[in-house]
């Protein structure tokens, strides 16, 4: 989901030199700030002591810290085949794991208790529309793939120079279902976090920011993922407190 990956063809730009590296130190931070999410994830699970649903957001970010990564270190591996392979599958990661969400927004719903989200045919229809998803993004996006590589901000990286015009669908699919998961959390929970994540994530991704800075955006996305996997902290919270109520109901 990350901007690098949902911007259509652009001229290669040489960074100012008064930035230097700037976007390259950018793109690091994100990685190790993505990893401590990923840890944070982790924990949750360790402590849980049995995986759910929403764990698949653990993959998202996992592909987020290569993601940020492999652009970070771009200026210092150089122009080149091993660069070009590693962004190619930066493509392939966001083609298959961004999608993942919706199943996590489905979860979120069957977690707050939500009882039309219960029946199979709506879980089927969570997982239809995210191989659909999938497919779609393997179709237009990293089947068709010609990497060029670009320089921005001191930022190197491969931009995919056969990217689809116009919006970008998975994306908004994906904010859609969980905005839905997000104002059902907070009617029924309290929680508005996760609505006001994905809402800002769709409003800085369309804004353009005056910043001299290419990275920056992609700030909203890690907002997006610390809210989901606080989502999933609070719910794992709530889940704890009803055990013992269910355990022992008259009490």
């Amino acid at each position: 989901m990350s901007a690098a990956l949902r911007q259509g063809p652009r001229l290669i730009v040489e960074a100012p030199l008064l930035w230097g590296h700037m976007d390259s130190l950018i793109f690091l931070g994100f990685a190790v700030a993505y990893l401590a999410l990923l840890i944070w994830g982790v924990s949750l699970l360790f402590a849980r002591r049995r995986a759910v649903v929403s764990d698949l957001t653990l993959l998202v970010v996992l592909g987020l810290v290569y993601d940020n990564t492999v652009i970070g270190l771009g200026a210092t591996i150089g122009e080149g085949d091993v660069l070009e392979g590693l962004n190619s599958a930066r493509y392939w990661l966001h083609a298959f794991l961004t999608p993942l969400l919706v199943l996590v927004a489905w979860h979120v719903l069957i977690r707050t208790g939500v009882r039309w989200a219960r029946p199979i045919w709506v879980a089927v229809v969570a997982l239809g529309v995210t191989a659909a998803l999938i497919i779609y993004e393997v179709i237009v996006g990293a089947l068709p793939m010609q990497l060029v590589a670009r320089w921005e901000f001191g930022a190197l990286s491969y931009s995919n120079e056969n990217a689809p015009d116009g919006p970008p669908i998975m994306v908004l699919v994906v904010a859609l279902a969980l905005v839905v998961a997000g104002t059902v959390a907070w009617v029924r929970a309290r929680w508005p976090w996760l609505t006001v994540v994905t809402v800002l994530m769709v409003a800085g991704s369309a804004v353009t920011l005056p910043v001299p800075s290419a990275a920056i955006v992609n700030a909203f996305e890690l907002i997006l993922l610390l809210g989901i996997v606080a989502t999933i902290a609070f719910q794992d919270r709530i889940s704890a407190r009803r055990a013992p109520e269910a355990q022992h109901p008259d009490s």
